[in-house]
């Protein structure tokens, strides 16, 4: 049982990610998960003052890390964007505590791959081989 206490942090390599009709993930890493309103600022008759009020929003694109497996699904995924015929998906960053069990949930919507990353190879290295998928999303929400 883990000895957790309530202010305690959490530990950055405690999480999921779930792709709506995606089965080979084991992301080793995930980044990206942000959201930014502009501010927008304008004149109020005579006030001599800049007044400010929330603008667009904007969310950040979810890149998602994992050692490379023998599988072409994600690649599908990205090729179907360069063929022209765009898959949106929902899905889910998900934390968890020590012992696996969710805290949080961070659902985005509407993603689809925007980059793919391959490998770098070195023949006096034994490393992973790792890959990136970059997901544009249009929303994000704590679930």
């Amino acid at each position: 049982m883990p000895n957790r206490r309530p202010h305690d942090h959490f530990v950055a390599s405690l999480f999921k990610v779930e792709i709506e009709g995606v089965t080979q993930g084991a992301f080793t890493a995930m980044e990206g998960l942000e959201v930014e309103v502009d501010v927008a600022q304008y004149a109020d008759g005579d006030d001599r003052i800049m007044r400010k009020r929330p603008g667009r929003i904007h969310y950040g694109n979810l890149v998602l890390k994992r050692g490379y497996v023998d599988s072409d699904e994600l690649w599908a995924w990205f090729k179907a964007v360069l063929d022209g015929k765009v898959e949106r998906k929902a899905g889910s960053v998900i934390l968890c505590n020590d012992a696996g069990d969710e805290v949080h949930r961070y659902n985005f919507f509407e993603g689809w791959p925007c980059k793919w990353k391959g490998f770098t190879f070195d023949a006096r290295s034994s490393d992973t081989l790792v890959e990136e998928l970059h997901i544009a999303v249009e929303k994000i929400e704590r679930g």
